[in-house]
């Protein structure tokens, strides 16, 4: 689609002629879907489906990253005018059939009801044969997202980047808490320990669970291209699940979440870690605790959209090169 087509096509979110191609609407108006993609809830023939999952009932702290998908979408209104950088000239938006599959719908007040509504809102994509991104929501929703995912893929691979390792004991499997998900879905058997590392870490969690954990110093002394050689030796070509807090990054460069630590990655790293670990078998992901209003000048949204872009691209390198 080129500029011309644009300019008679819009709201391209529900009027897109071609189920791929760039997008070139004004990056200040029109329907504000993931990248431009087509709303839709028709997964025939769809590679990825991108979803919002707006869901902040788990924090230990600041609460707001409910509206996180909607800030996301919004950032990411100028991306679709080029390819992704960084990337040999690919081109995810034209090679692929994405979608956004919008938010899952969910009765805020019944709280407990919620983790199975999202496992089976990504059992769906899943089944409709799409990878599923989704756009949080605090970090607890990548626990019933894995729950749909070993179904499907049996244990996992998990990257995570974060400042949290979120393996803190929990044995209570009613409770929900996005600090301790990650060490239910080890004890579930969701996740393949052996094959699975957490990146940028700058909390202290004695029990790793025999998860490699690299922490954000050594991403800072050894560089971030060095810890996706590591991270890809790590996971093989076993399927891998790619969660991205957003705190993951230092807050000078996302303010504009929960719970904020110093030291963290910078936006720089970040993209050339993401962009090094191409070759690794992503099957699905997500970027969560985007907390708008703890950043007036969208900066954290405007970086979370550009994870999820790189994460398509992740996804789109493996199918491409087999």
């Amino acid at each position: 689609m080129g500029l011309e087509d644009a300019q008679e096509e819009v709201d391209l979110a529900f009027n897109r002629k071609a189920p791929n191609g760039l997008g070139y609407e004004n990056a200040f108006g029109g329907a504000t879907s993931f990248l431009r993609r087509r709303y839709t809830k028709e997964l025939s023939g769809v590679d990825i489906a991108i979803t919002g999952v707006p869901f902040d009932q788990a924090v230990t702290n600041r609460t707001g990253t409910r509206m996180g998908p909607r800030a996301i979408r919004e950032a990411s209104t100028l991306q679709p005018f080029d390819l992704p950088y960084g990337w040999d000239d690919m081109s995810p938006l034209d090679e692929f059939d994405i979608i956004d599959y919008g938010d899952l719908a969910f009765d805020y007040a019944k709280v407990a009801a919620f983790p199975d509504r999202l496992t089976d809102h990504i059992r769906t994509i899943l089944a409709g044969g799409a990878a599923s991104i989704a756009l949080g929501g605090d970090h607890f929703i990548s626990f019933p997202i894995l729950k749909a995912y070993a179904e499907k893929y049996g244990p996992m691979s998990l990257v995570q980047v974060d400042a949290h390792t979120d393996t803190w004991p929990d044995d209570d499997m009613d409770r929900i808490d996005h600090g301790t998900m990650f060490y239910k879905a080890v004890k579930m058997g969701l996740i393949d320990v052996t094959r699975s590392a957490q990146v940028g870490i700058r909390t202290h969690n004695p029990d790793t669970l025999g998860i490699s954990i690299i922490d954000a110093r050594e991403v800072h002394e050894t560089g971030p291209s060095a810890v996706a050689t590591k991270v890809r030796a790590i996971v093989g070509d076993s399927p891998v699940y790619l969660s991205f807090d957003i705190d993951g990054l230092d807050p000078g460069f996302a303010p504009g979440t929960g719970t904020p630590v110093w030291g963290g990655l910078s936006s720089g790293q970040a993209a050339i870690f993401l962009r090094d670990l191409a070759g690794i078998n992503l099957v699905g992901g997500d970027i969560v605790e985007v907390s708008p209003p703890y950043d007036p000048t969208g900066a954290t949204a405007v970086a979370a959209a550009h994870v999820a872009m790189e994460l398509i691209c992740l996804w789109s390198w493996t199918r491409r090169k087999g």
